[in-house]
């Protein structure tokens, strides 16, 4: 049976199967998640906010609770959106806004620019670069050596 999930603050209803997970959701409505690490609760790319219907979903499991505990902007109403499923109605997610430094295509392009959202690390969610911040270049270097320390990270835990 259909399970409808409201997504905030855009406003929008998504229908999903019962035991899909919140990131089918978004998906559907073609929003920029990344799913860094494929789905596997083990990056915070997915990381939203539970403001309604908690109690709706699968309960935490232990990679969640252990990826959850690094992610900074992290709290008591936070789920990965790959490992959260939809059980029951009455799911309300708040969308975090801020944009990954790995999908950044040329990080070089952005010296001498503002941030127009916030930039966050993949695997923690901490934030890198404030929106509204002049970029530098020791900032661009800052984010080049995150991106690689990502991609090394996601590569051994892919051959574990």
């Amino acid at each position: 049976m259909a399970k409808t999930v409201k997504l905030d603050p855009l406003e929008l209803e998504v229908s999903i199967q019962t035991n899909d997970n919140i990131l089918s959701a978004l998906l559907k409505n073609e929003l920029n998640v990344l799913k860094e690490c494929g789905g596997r609760g083990m990056c915070s790319t997915c990381h939203v906010y539970i403001t309604g219907g908690m109690e709706s979903l699968s309960p935490l499991n232990r990679r969640e609770q252990r990826t959850l505990e690094v992610i900074t902007t992290a709290n008591k109403y936070s789920r990965l959106a790959c490992q959260a499923r939809v059980v029951g109605q009455g799911v309300v997610v708040e969308v975090p806004s801020g944009m990954y430094v790995s999908e950044i295509d040329n990080i070089e392009d952005l010296i001498g620019r503002r941030a127009e959202a916030d930039i966050l690390h993949p695997l923690t969610g901490q934030v890198l670069v404030e929106a509204g911040k002049l970029i530098t270049r020791s900032m661009i270097t800052k984010l080049e050596d995150t991106k690689v320390q990502v991609t090394e990270y996601l590569s051994k835990t892919t051959d574990a």
